[in-house]
């Protein structure tokens, strides 16, 4: 089994507030305690945040769901209930977090400290104390907890990395990164050895080092889902410079200049602007001698293809044997170049505009009232659904503060708009009571 994951899908469930508490002081010598009931303590958010030192999602896939602590209820004595503590997910750098329901962007995690509350703790329930007034100092009224926010979200990882490696499975990408760095990837003479992204350090100097990324190897159709390319396209997006490995040797009977063309048109259908980013062309495998005759034709050909391509960011060519270790040292030294000398070219033009636009969101109505069957009446929302939950149905005074507020609403109205009469039944999340004038 693979130990890279770059995608999941999780449920995230935050804590639900605990539940206001209906008290009254008994002390003797205390004449009218009064109320004494105290407030429940916050549900526990669900918080994602970056550790750099994971590298994949890999742990996504044994634990798909994540729920938060609820938080205490309110105790007599007007004392509150603690609220939990958050619950702190680790993500690795370059983490893009999306709401699964909506397709909406929750967050881009890319840098250490970076950190994105998903689900929102619940509120803690109001005790007995908060609801004292002149003309009811001794109220039976108490709130449940706020439930803690559901999501289902789906996480993609993009590496970061300044460098990444590309080219047609076999070229010797593999091998480069295992001279160049510590990365141990695995390295066999067939296509697709490569089957995860490897990221690598290389080390020149102080202040000269920089991460590469291998990725597995790209081949024509890759862009529409053609062999392993799709999967792993995302991961050269982040990246500063691409470095382009052409077996030169011609290995496995292609051409290399067709290898070169039908890469740079496959960058091009996922993102044209990836084109934009300085390329450094490697010609590897140079320790065989046919490999000096290809590279004579390579030139050739590659003269046309930068005349009728001018905005293409090619840069030198760069003659290697990564088996031999032969011209690495200056292909190095000419990517750190690159890397200090060239800004990052996001993939997304940006389009800079002085206005602030303004727009109204569409808001959810705060209820529903559905007419099912004859005399029986179904009510929908997540307003009053939420003020149904939070209603402490222990006791009758918070039951007819809820039909207050049902009232207030305009529920009556509007069952009565649809035809409802006394003795009717209305339902509303899975509680059923009689509608009555």
């Amino acid at each position: 089994m693979s130990n890279f994951l770059d995608t999941a899908k999780i449920h995230v469930q935050a804590g639900k507030g605990g539940d206001g508490m209906v008290a009254f002081r008994r002390e003797k010598y205390v004449p009218d305690g009064g109320p004494a009931g105290g407030d429940g303590g916050k549900g526990g958010s669900v918080i994602f945040y970056v550790d750099e030192g994971l590298r994949t999602l890999l742990d996504f896939r044994y634990n798909r769901h994540f729920k938060a602590k609820n938080g205490e209820n309110g105790m007599s004595k007007g004392m509150y209930g603690a609220g939990a503590d958050d619950l702190y997910v680790a993500v690795p750098p370059g983490t893009i977090v999306r709401d699964l329901e909506t397709g909406q962007l929750l967050a881009d995690l890319t840098h250490a400290g970076d950190e994105v509350v998903v689900a929102q703790g619940g509120r803690g329930g109001r005790g007995n104390i908060r609801f004292a007034t002149h003309k009811n100092p001794a109220p039976s009224i108490a709130e449940n907890g706020e439930p803690g926010q559901a999501r289902e979200l789906s996480l993609e990882l993009k590496l970061l990395a300044d460098v990444a490696l590309i080219g047609f499975p076999s070229a010797g990408k593999s091998t480069l990164l295992s001279v160049i760095s510590n990365a141990k990837p695995k390295i066999a003479d067939y296509p697709f050895t490569t089957l995860v992204p490897n990221l690598g350090v290389v080390k020149l100097g102080v202040d000269h080092e920089f991460v590469v990324a291998d990725t597995p190897g790209l081949i024509e159709g890759a862009s529409e889902g053609v062999g392993l390319g799709i999967d792993f396209l995302r991961h050269i997006e982040r990246s500063k410079v691409l470095v382009h490995v052409v077996d030169m040797a011609a290995t496995h009977g292609r051409d290399p200049f067709d290898d070169f063309q039908q890469i740079m048109e496959e960058l091009e259908s996922y993102n044209e602007r990836l084109l934009l980013r300085p390329m450094i062309i490697v010609a590897n495998k140079m320790d065989e001698s046919i490999a000096w005759e290809n590279l004579k034709d390579f030139k050739e050909k590659l003269t046309s293809y930068y005349q009728a391509h001018p905005d293409i960011a090619v840069k030198d060519l760069y003659e290697i044997s990564a088996w031999q270790n032969k011209g690495v040292k200056e292909l190095l030294w000419a990517i750190d170049k690159e890397i200090q000398a060239t800004d990052f070219i996001p993939l997304q033009e940006e389009v800079e505009d002085d206005h602030v636009h303004y727009q109204l969101e569409e808001q959810e109505d705060d209820f529903q009232v559905h007419r099912l069957n004859g005399d029986y009446y179904l009510v929908t929302g997540a307003k009053i659904e939420k003020l149904f939950e939070m209603t402490n149905k222990a006791h009758d005074e918070s039951m007819q503060r809820f039909a207050r507020q049902m009232r207030a609403m305009g529920i009556d109205q509007a069952l009565r708009d649809k035809g409802a009469q006394s003795g009717d039944t209305v339902e509303i999340s899975g509680y059923q009571f009689e509608f009555f004038e």
